[in-house]
């Protein structure tokens, strides 16, 4: 491979809109949920209804009975036939968590722990069954809350465990007493995240498949990592690697939710395997409520120290973070922590630290790896804290904000946290961000509008985003998730382009961008390449989508394919040509001169010669026009990117609606492959943290009973309730890899939700109100403007 040759030659950068749009808008989407297969089976489950209890009695002998009921399984007859998971991972010192099996045995741990399995000809007859199984409850006190959690007279919330605490962590730099000792300002806060979910569009969802005769497993699933499920089936039910394939098609939004192992598909799997015929489960709302992983669900104390000049000296952070009864597996439910607690007053010149982690369980559902892992918790600390000393000082929130991000001549640079940074741009971000707004406007007619009665805030956000994450992510903890991506490219005998490539597709562009970057290195059109995704059996095998790394992982790795490919298409025609590879370029589906771009011969033609008479080529020319290429990060532990984003709101101080006006965004992803996608990643992530924000919360009663399960109760953002969004770009490459792109995908989450929290406090300073619990519902808006109360998941509860 040619090093020399620059990333792009013009189809990376430009618009395009995604390959598979028309496909979908013409209702041709393949989902799991549209798969059919001969004699395939449903199910549904016996789900506990209350958060703790013991199993007295549970006979399934009525529902065997039921018309079109299969089998009937309880834990005595599925469990034995998978080996249990532990989420671990060595990296977390001192973690524990309690080994994990497909049905409750015993005890149940949280309301919508599966009990009983029922597999029958339709889900509706699978369903009615469910109701028929005698299922009787001992209830036992659940542990619900931080306080709770953290008591040592209170039992732990699985067996097996000595206490409540999953794992804990202490970040101290050797500066910082003598930081806050000697501080000028200190400002403080007590912050609460509340849990939320993902709402996708696709449910989770199933299909396994098990033929006795090859002794193959093959599961169709609704993932983003389809090889990551291999090793898990495989390893847990006793098969070959090669004898376990996951095929994942479509996919209708995952968000992270999608990644982690769940009991049901587990269940489906072990089902297949002894019925000998295809086993599907697709989760309805409501068990999708109870049963898909919760994101955030994070309390925390911080306080921040500056210096007479608005300088950060330090930060202090205390969170406890509860998850559910179990970490999550494989990936843990500890890295959502992990990551907040160490990435916050990443932004700024801070240069001490001192942190403290507490993941704790509880009897509810698992929280674990949600969109922008970590970061909207340790933004909105860091914002609101920064925002409140600038009003104490009296200093502009984009001055105090200028006065502290790391400098863009200062890298490569450490956070306090220990991230190592490679290169960011918070100076140019803050200041497009500045004029973009016409911010002095802005403020002018804030000023005016507030004589009128009329309350509007202005907020900022600054934010760093973890993206191309390396082996040191999981590979160290010792979890089998691969930190590569590998890529198949491929001329075909008519002179198109196949790639089979291992990063999957959500309905993120994955398919688009990667046609990009193969045409880009062939000289072809996007619509000329051809890129399958999610199927282990054609795909080669990879980490996917997780983490921002699609474009900035598997594209690096489609590229240097690409460039291999080409290198072997140049060669053959220079053989045909009887000239130099050096001479030739592919330009136009074409063999082309270099210096004067005049075809000399088509791909199609090249294609037809290599593949039907490589015998008229000279001896030893290696006539084969297939690649195969894997690529793994090994400099920088992650391709970190940052921005800023900034809200523009209006608050009824009557009733407490908030009224978004508009939001802005200014962000640095490395390279831009294609501005289109990238723009429209930003915007739905910016949606989601608004949700988050605004409207979105599960509510648990004091029992651990959900009380919102369905979207009748459980408010996600409409359209209606969008502002309009205004995205500005800098592109400062990674010199990681050739193409120099990062990831985006989380970036518009990691910090709308912080922006929207000043601009309410912004709004509301004339009042003395401040929030700092998410969501900031009209109830909680009207409690700090001193009007009603507001009960929630406010402080420790």
């Amino acid at each position: 491979m040619r090093a020399d040759r620059p990333a792009s030659s013009g189809h990376i950068g430009r618009a395009t809109r995604r390959q598979n749009a028309l496909r979908h808008l013409a209702g041709r989407g393949q989902y799991v949920t549209d798969l059919q297969l001969p004699r395939m089976l449903h199910a549904a489950f016996l789900r506990s209804p209350m958060a703790r209890g013991k199993i007295v009695a549970l006979d399934t002998a009525d529902a065997l009975a039921m018309p079109g009921v299969v089998a009937v399984y309880t834990a005595a007859d599925l469990n034995p036939k998978c080996q249990p998971w532990t989420s671990h991972l060595d990296h977390f010192a001192g973690m524990v968590s309690a080994p994990q099996n497909i049905l409750a045995e015993g005890e149940v741990l949280w309301a919508g722990h599966p009990v009983a399995m029922v597999v029958a000809h339709s889900r509706a007859e699978a369903e009615d069954a469910c109701e028929v199984i005698l299922f009787d409850l001992e209830e036992m006190p659940p542990v619900c809350g931080v306080e709770a959690a953290m008591d040592p007279q209170t039992a732990p919330a699985a067996p097996g465990l000595e206490n409540n605490i999953c794992f804990r962590n202490t970040l101290k730099t050797a500066g910082f007493d003598a930081a806050f000792a000697r501080a000028s300002h200190v400002v403080e806060g007590t912050y609460a995240s509340g849990r939320h979910t993902a709402v996708t569009l696709e449910p989770r969802a199933i299909v396994a498949d098990y033929d006795p005769a090859a002794r193959q497993l093959t599961v169709h699933h609704g993932t983003q990592t389809p090889f990551q499920f291999q090793d898990i089936y495989a390893r847990h039910f006793g098969l070959p690697d090669n004898k376990v394939r996951v095929i994942a098609p479509d996919v209708g939004g995952s968000f992270g939710m999608k990644l982690h192992l769940y009991n049901e598909e587990m269940a489906a799997v072990a089902a297949a395997m002894a019925l000998h015929r295809p086993v599907r489960f697709v989760a309805d709302r409501l068990e999708s409520f109870l049963t898909d992983i919760h994101a955030r669900d994070h309390h925390v104390k911080a306080r921040m120290a500056l210096d007479d000049d608005g300088a950060i000296l330090a930060m202090e952070v205390e969170d406890h973070a509860p998850i559910g009864a179990f970490s999550a597996y494989p990936r843990t439910s500890v890295v959502e922590g992990n990551q907040a607690f160490r990435l916050m007053g990443a932004p700024y010149q801070m240069a001490d630290y001192h942190g403290r982690l507490t993941v704790l369980f509880q009897n509810k559902v698992q929280t674990s790896q949600y969109r922008a892992v970590g970061h909207p918790v340790a933004c909105m600390v860091t914002e609101e804290l920064l925002d409140q000393a600038a009003r104490e000082m009296n200093i502009d929130p984009f001055e105090i904000r200028a006065r502290n991000v790391l400098r863009d001549d200062s890298y490569p640079c450490a956070s306090a946290t220990g991230y190592r940074f490679e290169k960011l741009s918070h100076e140019k971000c803050l200041q497009k961000l500045h004029d973009m707004m016409d911010y002095d406007t802005l403020r002018q007619e804030q000023a005016a509008l507030r004589q009128k009665g009329i309350h509007r805030g202005i907020g900022l956000a600054t934010f760093v985003e973890i993206t191309n994450p390396g082996a040191a992510f999981y590979g160290v903890g010792g979890a089998r998730i691969s930190a590569q991506d590998g890529a198949i490219v491929r001329l075909t005998p008519g002179g198109e382009v196949h790639c089979a490539i291992s990063v999957t597709e959500q309905g993120q562009g994955t398919e688009t961008i990667i046609a990009q970057i193969v045409a880009d290195q062939l000289g072809v059109a996007p619509e000329q390449v051809k890129v399958t995704t999610g199927d282990t059996d054609a795909t080669p095998s990879g980490g996917a989508t997780w983490a921002c790394r699609g474009a900035g992982i598997g594209g690096e790795t489609a590229l240097r394919a690409g460039r291999d490919l080409a290198d072997k298409i140049t060669a053959i025609a220079a053989g045909i040509l009887q000239t130099t590879p050096d001479r030739l370029a592919l330009r136009n589906g074409a063999v082309v001169e270099a210096e004067t771009g005049t075809e000399r011969l088509s791909l199609a033609e090249l294609g037809r010669i290599a593949t039907y008479r490589p015998d008229t080529l000279p001896q030893g020319l290696d006539t084969s026009l297939t690649v195969a290429r894997h690529f793994a990060p090994s400099g920088f532990p992650f391709g970190f990117t940052n921005g800023i984003q900034a809200s523009l709101v209006e608050v009824d101080v009557e009733t407490g609606l908030v009224k978004l006006l508009k939001h802005w965004v200014v962000e640095d992803c490395g390279r831009i492959i294609n501005p289109l996608l990238v723009d429209e990643q930003i915007r739905g992530g910016v949606v989601q943290g608004l949700g988050a924000a605004l409207f979105e919360e599960c509510l648990y009663d004091e029992n651990g009973q959900l009380l919102n399960g369905s979207l009748a109760d459980y408010l996600v953002p409409m359209a209606c309730e969008m502002p309009d969004m205004e995205i500005g770009h800098v592109e400062t490459p990674t010199e990681d890899t050739l193409l120099g792109a990062k990831g985006v995908g989380e970036a518009g989450t990691a910090a709308s939700g912080a922006a929207v929290m000043n601009a309410i406090n912004d709004a509301l300073a004339p009042f003395g109100a401040r929030l700092t619990t998410t969501p900031m519902t009209p109830a909680r808006v009207l409690a700090a403007l001193g009007v009603g109360t507001q009960k929630g998941n406010d402080e420790w509860n």
